[in-house]
This record gives C-alpha cells, structure tokens and sequence, in this order.
C-alpha cells in the first residue's frame, strides 16, 4: 500500500497581586516620607511574546522538500496542500491534545496524525501517523476510537493501517467522535499512548476533499 509518509518524506520518515490597607495614621505618614520609586521605563530592546498559533494551525512538516500550503484551520485539526514532483497531495494533520510515556517524561520527537488524500494515485482518506521516536521493530501500533480497535504496521517512525479497507470506517467513525487514542512502542520499550481531539476533523476533511477531487 503507497503511503503518505513514504510519498512526503521519502525514506527519511519521517508548539498575586497582594493589596495592603494601611489604616493607622502614622503608617499612612511613613509611607508618605518614603521616596516614590521611579516608574518602570519600557525596555527598548525587549520584545512582545509571539502569540500562540490556534489549535490546528500547527507548522506541517516538509513535504518533498516543498512547505505545504495551509487552506484553513478547523478546531484542533489543519488541511493543507503541496504538490511535490508536480503531484498534489491534500492532508488534514494534528497534534496530540495529551500525551503520557511510561517511564514517564521520556523525550521524543513532535507526532502527528495525518488522513491524506493524492489523486495521482487515486488514494483517498489514508490513515497514517508519526510518533515521534522508532517503533520497537516488528512491534504495532494501535488506533483506539469508540470501543474499537485498529491495528497498525510500523516502519522507522511511521505506521499505517494493516487493513487498508478498513479506513473508511475509521474515518466516518473519526468525523463523528470526539476523540482518538493512538498507542505504540519505541525501540528502547518506551511505551507511549497520545489523545488526538477530533473536533474540526470533519471541516477539514471536507475541505481537502474539495481541494482534491
């Protein structure tokens, strides 16, 4: 089965205030006494915190060596278009909303969940991920939703359905929950489970549908 992550990035696969009442007179006239202090000036060199992207809005990764164009935002989720080769290729993304490692607090690299469509290849709605770390070897990965259970095929730091025909399930079940549960295994036994939200998954899949037809 061709798939996303190996057409995008080949074989390299893969954001108190306290008050103080002073009520006595003489505590009143020492502060008086006291010498103001000088107001706070502005530093010239400092600059404004940049604000926070909104959820979905997250930067996609390369796609062939081409930055995907954004065509809009949707709750937690983002679509996007690139045509790398002069192939387009549509793909709604996400970051996870909660994540745990056992042991916890294990670095890893940012994950994402893609649903991509490429009508060159005539593939529509694939399911795939990247975790953000290499799969234990031979080892799958699970996509939980609804009291169902999806297994996925792993390689380098990707997975993929075993069953591609049963993404269009999962993805109808996907546009109508609230949520998802992908679980995997890195090669150092790292055990990792991330909580996608799905609100705006449906928009932004009707989008990239309409962006590729």
């Amino acid at each position: 089965m061709a798939n996303l992550l190996r057409a995008i990035f080949g074989t390299s696969l893969f954001l108190v205030a306290a008050i103080v009442s002073v009520s006595s007179s003489s505590a009143q006239t020492a502060q008086e006494a006291a010498p103001k202090p000088k107001p706070t000036q502005p530093n010239p060199k400092s600059k404004p915190k940049p604000k926070p992207k909104p959820p979905g809005e997250q930067a996609a990764p390369m796609v062939g060596g081409v930055q995907p164009t954004l065509l809009g935002t949707y709750g937690e989720w983002g679509a996007y278009t690139a045509a790398p080769g002069g192939k387009k290729i549509c793909f709604a993304l996400a970051k996870p909303g909660k994540s745990e490692t056992v042991p916890p607090n294990r670095p890893r690299d940012p994950a994402y969940f893609f649903i991509s469509s490429r009508p060159a290849e005539k593939v529509k709605d694939e399911v795939s991920i990247i975790i953000g770390y290499g799969f234990k070897p031979n080892s799958e990965a699970t996509i939980e939703l609804a009291g169902g259970s999806y297994a996925m095929y792993t390689q380098g730091d990707g997975a993929w359905l075993k069953n591609a025909a049963e993404e269009p399930r999962l993805v109808e079940a996907m546009r109508k929950g609230s949520d998802v549960t992908v679980k995997g295994e890195s090669a150092r036994g790292t055990a990792t489970t991330d909580v996608y939200s799905l609100k705006g998954l449906s928009q932004a899949l009707d989008k990239i549908d309409e962006e590729c037809q």
